[in-house]
């Protein structure tokens, strides 16, 4: 988790002060200070408070705190006089003034995992009927569970027999992911009272004994396989959204089943995640499996995504000829959709970005998200497609839903999509750090940049706006903003206008003309 204020990013666990994309030299006491004053920021902290926290409770002369107080001040670019960020309470303390938002740190590494999979263990669930008799139909709904998500072919799911060496045992779930090699552990309960039935399932990270997600399920003993599904659905949402496309589909509507397209549809995905530079060739990969599979519905939603990219970004050699296949991609997808929501909401993007009636768009993330409510990418693209209808308070609401979902896990440039947020709606101060982190978390992706220098240049910094305008065209000279596909005048009108603002004398700039 970053702290952020100002230009500045603070991440305590990584002891590093970052002042936009540069690393601050810090000197260590001072580094303990300034985190301490950051994270007691509701308080004025008293001299007596620093000692116990930053050392330990040893006696420091009073000329020695204040040139720390003072070294942490000017690793701000603070000083006494102005105290934006550190202020003096005289006779009572200081305290930290800037205000901090807490952002995602997108390169947070997750547990390392023991396979090249991700791998899940599901042990025994209680039996919250009260009766004994009841153990069987508890057993047999952690079967069918185990059964349901085993038909995903990217997660290694351990065998029944590992299942129940653990019932009846109090368990420790961090032992147990040491012990098999799982990053996984679902753990529930299943209370079943005459023809009614309750599932409570907690999805647990094994390597730092967290809950990731948790739910409950109700229903009708008739419903019970609906039920099933459910949980391994939501669960396998949680572990690995980016997969989710492929790799949800029950094995009845299995998306495809050759396995070569299979496996170029997932090389090329990977490369789409990797950087924006890839997104070339993730299309000619995509294309391959398709080439193979006309019908593989994942393939077609996600070479349609490549192509609006590849717009986007101003990366395409022939926009006439990327815009025409996106679209005929996209509308083949929905077509082969069927009830697989990342298929909807893939090819919803896609069509919205190439001009389709963007309530319509949304419509479609919509049926997706009561197919599955807690599909993480579901809800990110929700918060895009709200973004570009002029929306962005409601689009931040599906953002930090998409957040919390899948917390660990890289859904898509969503610091970008928040600092955009705040940005249409005018709060520069809370855009900037998001988008700072954005183009920290991919240099090669355009739009955080162009929406930086717009947040820049409202803020009224203009050579901060000219600063990060000079890195864009030196990576990417002909780039120039796309904001067509945002539906208010007045939100293309605020984004151009601040690089013209911006761009407005620079030598050799591009005349001003977006999302992932």
């Amino acid at each position: 988790m970053f702290l952020a204020f100002g230009d500045h990013l603070l991440d305590i666990e990584r002891r590093e002060l970052r002042r936009g994309t540069e690393l601050v030299d810090v000197e260590p006491k001072v580094f303990d200070l300034l985190a301490f004053l950051v994270q007691q920021r509701d308080r004025v902290v008293s001299k007596d408070d620093l000692l116990r926290a930053v050392w330990g409770g040893r006696i420091v002369s009073e000329s020695a705190l204040t040139t720390r107080i003072n070294a942490a001040r000017r690793a701000l670019g603070d000083d006494g006089t102005a105290q934006r960020f550190i202020r003096t309470f005289t006779r009572k303390g200081v305290r930290f003034v800037g205000k901090v938002t807490e952002l995602p740190d997108p390169a947070a590494p997750a547990a390392k995992p023991a396979t090249a999979r991700p791998s899940i263990l599901v042990l025994p669930f209680q039996n919250m009927s009260g009766e004994a008799e009841q153990e069987y139909f508890v057993d047999g709904m952690v079967e069918e569970i185990i059964t349901a998500l085993s038909r995903i072919r990217w997660l290694i799911v351990l065998a029944r027999n590992s299942t129940f060496a653990h019932k009846g045992k109090a368990v420790d779930v961090k032992q147990i992911g040491r012990d098999l090699g799982v990053q996984y552990v679902l753990q529930g309960s299943v209370r079943k009272a005459g023809n009614r039935v309750r599932i409570a399932a907690d999805l647990i990270d094994a390597g730092h004994d967290i809950s990731l997600w948790a739910d409950r399920f109700d229903g009708s003993l008739e419903d019970v396989f609906d039920l099933q599904d459910r949980v391994a659905s939501n669960v396998a949402g949680i572990i690995e959204p980016a997969l989710q496309a492929a790799e949800t589909a029950r094995s009845a509507h299995r998306p495809t089943a050759d396995l070569t397209a299979y496996d170029l549809y997932l090389r090329a995905y990977a490369m789409f995640l990797s950087s924006a530079k890839q997104i070339p060739e993730a299309l000619r990969l995509m294309e391959q499996a398709l080439a193979r599979d006309p019908r593989y519905g994942p393939a077609l939603a996600w070479a349609a995504i490549c192509c609006f990219r590849l717009l986007l970004d101003n990366r395409s050699d022939d926009p006439a000829m990327h815009r025409s296949k996106g679209v005929d991609f996209a509308r083949r997808a929905l077509e082969e959709a069927g009830d697989d929501p990342a298929v909807l909401v893939n090819a919803a993007l896609a069509l919205a970005y190439f001009g389709e009636d963007i309530g319509a768009m949304i419509g479609l993330t919509d049926r997706a998200l009561k197919m599955n409510p807690n599909f993480a990418r579901g809800r990110h693209i929700g918060g895009l497609l709200r973004l570009w209808a002029g929306q962005p308070d409601q689009a931040l609401e599906q953002l930090d839903t998409a957040l919390r979902l899948s917390p660990r896990s890289r859904i898509g440039t969503s610091a970008n999509l928040i600092g955009l947020s705040h940005l249409l709606s005018r709060r520069f101060d809370q855009a900037i750090p998001n988008l700072l982190l954005a183009i920290q978390d991919d240099p090669s992706f355009p739009s955080p940049y162009h929406f930086l220098v717009a947040s820049y240049a409202h803020a009224g910094r203009i050579e901060d706006a000219r600063e990060i305008m000079m890195r864009l065209h030196a990576s990417a000279p002909h780039a120039t903003p796309n904001v067509s596909h945002f539906r208010k005048p007045a939100h293309r009108e605020l984004l151009l206008s601040g690089v013209h603002r911006a761009a407005s004398g620079m030598a050799g700039s591009p005349q001003p003309g977006g999302t992932r």
